[in-house]
Formats: structure tokens, C-alpha cells, sequence
């Protein structure tokens, strides 16, 4: 199977409230997507269009080229975590997979394969209605798993988890990309992405704001500045001027440099006998770029204190 989402053009009004507005972009095999944006940007309605939980006005969401309402044996070819909360609390864990595995066809003995792949085997005989939020996330992740497939969507799996919990789904979310699944994450926190998703689509209000790897996303939000500490700041300036930079005083003996690159500014300097003492490449974090992209997409924000 062609295991590869995409998601073309979907508009999704409920009332007066355009949730999608164009929805667009497309979840490779091999890697891990973050889909961000802050809460009511239209990630959790996105991702039940491509289920076909929801209908969309317009457009299209297609698992391998095709809508899941078309697939056989769903389970086997995409997985998915929307509501840790949906399952029947009277059942124990395991029952609870043996009853989604029949409904589908699969192996009882693969669900204790993903009992173990979940870290659940010591809770596996316990009734799920006891468990944590954590826990059930892991539960949902084994459902997710039982039918080994391709494609695996999950819509913020790392609420309830404590750090322990947030550390083994980020490795196996990882794990599962080197699989050369294709993994879609939402998340509202860039921090829980911080070092797992290789490629991000930031959304809000319904649309895609940035579609691109979370080193160019990094780059462009740190602007490519420098700040460059000398003794002579005068001379410095009027060299670096000179190469084609953007220089700003920023405070005393400091520059802000911005279109020239590190090695260029070193080279500069050397070659006319300017002294310096620090060259500092300024560099955003994950969470400042996704701010940044996003601040005008928050549907509510505090006021500032005067």
C-alpha cells in the first residue's frame, strides 16, 4: 500500500463556524508530521475527515490514494488514536483488543504483541475503567497497532502522560517512522515535538500557515541574525557594510548582524584586522518560531496589564 495521507483543499463549516477553509498537505512514509496549531485551528476535525468520521463541504482526504470509507480491513492499513476515552470501562484491557481484533478479522496472539509494544503487560488483565489517562493513551496506541498498518494518526497522544510517559511515546513515535510508516501527531504543545517530528504543517483557523521542515521552520524564524562582540564596533560596522550585511548597534561593543553568514563575518573581520571576541548565531527555538507563525491565529489571548 501506497502509504502516504493526503489532504487536498477541505472546507468543513459547522453553523456559522468555518472549521476548515482549504485544508492542504500531504504525510509522507518514513517520518513523523507534526500537525500544530492552537486549539480551534481544525486539527482534530481534519483528521476526522481523513477517517470519515466527518464529511467535508468540499475537497478531498485519501489514505494510499484512496477515502477510508473505501478500504478493506481499515485496521490493517491505517491506525489511529482520537479519544483515549473510547472504550467500554467494565472491560479489561486485553479484552478490549481481543474484541476490536475480532471485529476486524486479526489474530488473537497479535494482541498481545501489542500489549507488550504499549508497555501494558502488567495492566493488561486489569478493567480499563481503573486506568489513567496516560494509560488509556497506551491503550489507544496498542488499538492503533493491532492491525499493523502503514499509516498511523494520532490526535494528542501525549495528554495525561507523566515525563516517563512523554519520553516513551516520543521514542516510539520515532520508531514507528523508521518503519517508513507515515506518522501524523497532533499537538497544541510544540514542546511535546520538540525532538520527534522531522516535518511540520502549522495550522490555524482552518488553514495551513507553514508546511516545511522543522529545521528551515527554526531558520526562518531566527532570521539568520548574528551578534557580534568587538572593541571596535565603528570599524566593524563600516566592514561589514561594506560585504552586504545589516548591522545595528545593540549595545555597547555589540552588533546585531543580519544577511551574512557567520563564516562571512569571521572572514571579514580577519581579513581587515578588526578585533572581536564572540560571533553568536542567534537561533529561535521551536517554540518562538510556532508562536510567531501563529499569533494572529489564537482564537483567545490575556490582555497585557498596563
Amino acid at each position: 500500500m501506497n502509504a502516504t495521507i493526503e489532504i487536498d483543499g477541505l472546507r468543513k463549516r459547522f453553523g456559522s463556524t468555518q472549521a476548515l477553509a482549504g485544508m492542504t498537505f500531504t504525510v509522507h512514509p518514513g517520518h513523523v508530521t507534526g500537525f500544530v496549531g492552537p486549539n480551534g485551528a481544525g486539527k482534530s476535525t481534519t483528521m476526522r475527515v481523513v477517517l470519515g468520521l466527518d464529511a467535508p463541504d468540499a475537497g478531498t482526504a485519501t489514505i494510499g490514494g484512496r477515502p477510508y470509507r473505501t478500504l478493506t480491513n481499515p485496521l490493517t492499513q491505517v491506525g489511529s488514536l482520537l479519544d483515549a476515552g473510547a472504550l467500554q470501562p467494565s472491560r479489561s484491557a486485553r479484552n478490549h483488543l481481543l474484541w476490536l481484533a475480532h471485529s476486524q478479522g486479526l489474530k488473537a496472539d497479535r494482541v498481545d504483541d501489542v500489549i507488550a509494544l504499549a508497555g501494558l503487560e502488567s495492566a493488561a488483565r486489569r478493567k480499563a475503567g481503573g486506568y489513567s489517562l496516560g494509560m488509556r493513551q497506551r491503550l489507544g496506541v496498542a488499538a492503533a497497532l493491532l492491525g499493523d498498518p502503514p499509516v498511523l494518526i494520532f490526535d494528542e497522544p501525549f495528554n495525561g502522560m507523566d515525563p516517563e510517559g512523554i519520553v516513551w511515546m516520543k521514542g516510539f513515535l520515532r520508531s514507528l517512522a523508521a518503519q517508513d510508516r507515515a506518522v501524523l501527531v497532533s499537538s497544541h504543545l510544540m514542546s511535546e515535538l520538540q525532538d520527534v517530528a522531522d516535518h511540520l504543517v502549522v495550522v490555524g483557523r482552518g488553514r495551513v500557515i507553514a508546511d516545511t521542515s522543522v529545521a528551515d521552520l527554526i531558520a526562518s524564524a531566527s532570521g539568520n541574525r548574528i551578534t557580534l562582540t568587538t572593541t571596535a564596533p565603528a570599524d566593524a560596522m563600516t566592514v561589514l557594510t561594506g560585504a552586504g550585511a545589516e548591522v545595528t548597534a545593540a549595545g555597547s561593543g555589540v552588533l546585531s548582524i543580519s544577511n551574512l553568514s557567520s563564516a562571512r563575518v569571521v572572514a571579514a573581520l580577519t581579513e581587515h584586522a578588526i578585533p572581536f571576541s564572540e560571533v553568536t548565531a542567534n537561533r529561535a527555538t521551536l517554540e518562538q518560531a510556532y508562536m510567531e507563525l501563529t499569533r494572529d491565529s489564537v482564537e483567545y489571548r490575556a490582555e497585557a496589564k498596563s
